[in-house]
């Protein structure tokens, strides 16, 4: 895949770019991965007696297990540097992310399976040009984003240093480790979003 190129055309500008055959099938592939565990988080949420009387959604209250799952929906606020897990600041922390994550979490997994139905649907299914007008490139912007959070979690979940989980996805390993094909992976995937990101912005 070459980098995306930004283009006028009489309904306004598109980005474009020719995805391979197998290119095509990997991102599908990694894509549905991310809507799949989106859909099982949302489907697994408890139901709330009172949300259903009001028609407000609400989410799970805990974070996620699954380390993709960590990344794309964190905690939306953490105990300063050097507060214990046991201090009065930390427990503020939980209850406030918990109260959050119940009002917002729906309304999130919802943009995150729509930027991704976005990109389902754009993708040529035998590999081809892919045209994006603005608002497309965007949930692709996001999707993408999204895809390279949750490899980029599970390298680090793979990876260790004397037993210590590893803290920084390398740029090569060994062509024997069993995380040297996901690496690659992720690079292009870096490659793709940055081209995207540079494309849109004319920078």
């Amino acid at each position: 895949m070459k980098a995306w190129q930004r283009k006028s055309s009489l309904t306004g500008p598109r980005v474009k770019a020719v995805m391979e055959g197998h290119e095509v099938q990997i991102l599908h592939a990694l894509v549905s991965n991310i809507v799949d565990m989106l859909e099982q988080r949302r489907d697994s949420a408890p139901r709330d007696e009172l949300a259903e009387i009001t028609g407000m959604r609400s989410g799970h209250s805990e974070l996620p297990v699954e380390a993709p799952l960590v990344r794309l929906l964190p905690d939306f606020h953490r105990p300063e540097p050097g507060e214990g897990s046991d201090s009065d600041a930390a427990a503020v922390a939980r209850a406030h992310n918990s109260g959050m994550r119940m009002i917002h979490e729906p309304a999130i997994i919802d943009v995150k399976l729509a930027a991704a139905s976005t990109v389902l649907r754009s993708l040529p299914a035998r590999g081809g040009t892919v045209s994006l007008n603005p608002e497309q490139a965007q949930a692709w912007m996001g999707c993408l984003n999204d895809v390279r959070l949750g490899l980029g979690a599970l390298l680090l979940e793979a990876g260790t240093v004397d037993g210590v989980p590893a803290t920084d996805i390398p740029e090569f390993v060994a062509e024997d480790d069993p995380r040297s094909a996901h690496l690659d992976v992720y690079h292009w995937l870096t490659f793709m979003q940055d081209s995207l990101c540079t494309a849109l912005t004319g920078k």
